[in-house]
């Protein structure tokens, strides 16, 4: 007869296969990711090497500063995430929340820093499309690096919005003692898939910011 901790609702036998079974649609998941982001991976590599110096100039135009902080912000975010994982595994409820809360703030705070930087770009005349028109005169090969670098970002922001509604579900769960050792998975996949968005920044980075 099986422990009241290990029950589990059908098809699962048990709670290490319940487990298991949610590892690897979450990998799954990543999986298709990749394959989405590497779309736009491989179309920015053949307009670079086709274009090199105009997705130079496009590189300077953008705020270095504000991708290096990003970059900082969301490293820390992964950070916080991390340990939030070791949190609710020892039954740490204090840290978990402090945790979850952390990187809440900081995914929070790199969007408002990438909305910044969009809200220049639009004042800069760098929005592709017939408005398009930098300073020192427009060049087509330029505003295919704006437009990868719009549809990479963006993307990448969606998915940190869905990032930061699923950690606001678990912090109101840690809040409510409803996340404890007995059940550490839904931490552990939402850091996942956490820190997935956070590599893809890690490449998007030098891209887009280290090529001038």
């Amino acid at each position: 007869m099986k422990a009241e901790g290990t029950r589990v609702e059908s098809p699962y036998v048990d709670a290490a296969q319940r487990a298991l079974a949610q590892q690897l649609g979450m990998w799954a998941f990543i999986a298709t990711e990749v394959l989405l982001f590497g779309g736009l991976f491989i179309a920015y590599a053949v307009y670079r090497v086709h274009y090199p110096d105009a997705f130079a100039d496009g590189s300077r135009r953008l705020d270095f500063w504000i991708g290096t902080i990003n970059t900082a912000v969301l490293l820390a975010s992964s950070l916080a995430m991390a340990i939030a994982d070791i949190a609710v595994r020892r039954d740490r409820r204090r840290l978990l929340s402090g945790c979850l809360a952390m990187t809440w703030l900081l995914g929070a705070l790199f969007l408002v820093l990438k909305g910044y930087e969009y809200h220049q770009k639009f004042v800069e005349h760098l929005i592709p499309g017939p408005h398009f028109a930098p300073a020192g005169g427009p060049a087509a090969p330029e505003q295919l690096f704006f437009v990868l670098y719009f549809a990479m970002t963006g993307l990448h922001a969606v998915h940190m919005v869905i990032g930061l509604g699923v950690i606001a579900w678990l912090f109101v769960l840690s809040r409510r003692g409803r996340l404890g050792p007995a059940s550490p998975g839904r931490v552990e996949l939402a850091g996942l898939y956490w820190h997935f968005v956070d590599c893809v920044w890690v490449f998007l980075y030098p891209l887009l910011y280290l090529i001038r």
